[in-house]
């Protein structure tokens, strides 16, 4: 399937879900709520609904039978066909050795940084900080319980890489923050002129085409 079929990770959460078993879509969508799947993919019923359709027409998977439980609506259960265990695997392949360019907010602030007074910066840099410390915190209680409860280490992957990440984001704030107050960083002087006269005196310093 194109790359350009493959932008929603959703589609791949209910191709995992259906690859393990047949489901109807609010059973998919229990399943990766309990396992704290929504975590790391954006779910909401709308949207998993529609992804849903989409696997179905392009052949990914197929109804398997309708039921009903007493009076409770029909229910339609989907399986995956072999054509979606293909993708899934290729997909996930992909996912796994490719690297791709994202664009984290963080990392649009940076590139911004400088529209902010250095003595701004830092005072927001510190309150991320913080924030981080907190949430490191709670993360690491969070894998903590899950260890003691007996959890393989296989379904916290994506925890441990979310601590990591953090961690490292928390390392480089600290560093950013004390090369500021240090003096360290270079370009500082140039900053806090562009953060008095409005970034005019280093408008000529980069190529405008």
């Amino acid at each position: 399937m194109p790359r350009s079929s493959r932008a929603n990770p959703l589609a791949l959460a209910v191709l995992a879900c259906l690859y393990e078993r047949p489901m109807h879509p609010y059973e998919v969508a229990q399943t990766l709520k309990m396992r704290a799947k929504h975590e790391s993919i954006k779910l909401n019923y709308g949207s998993l609904y529609s992804v849903v359709d989409g696997l179905e027409a392009r052949g990914l998977i197929a109804v398997r039978e309708t039921v009903r439980e007493g009076r409770r609506p029909e229910r339609t259960i989907y399986e995956i066909t072999d054509a979606g265990k293909r993708e899934a695997t290729d997909w996930l392949s992909d996912l796994l050795s490719t690297p791709v360019k994202e664009f984290p907010q963080f990392e649009a602030a940076l590139s911004f940084l400088p529209v902010l007074p250095p003595d701004e910066a830092v005072t927001r840099l510190e309150e991320r900080c913080f924030v981080l410390e907190v949430e490191l915190t709670r993360m690491r209680a969070v894998r903590s319980a899950t260890a003691e409860a007996g959890l393989p280490r296989l379904f916290e992957l994506e925890a441990e890489y979310d601590q990591a990440l953090r961690e490292a984001e928390l390392e480089f704030c600290r560093r950013l923050v004390k090369d500021i107050e240090t003096e360290q960083l270079d370009g500082l002087e140039m900053w806090r002129q562009f953060s008095i006269d409005g970034g005019e005196s280093i408008a000529g310093e980069f190529p405008t085409s």
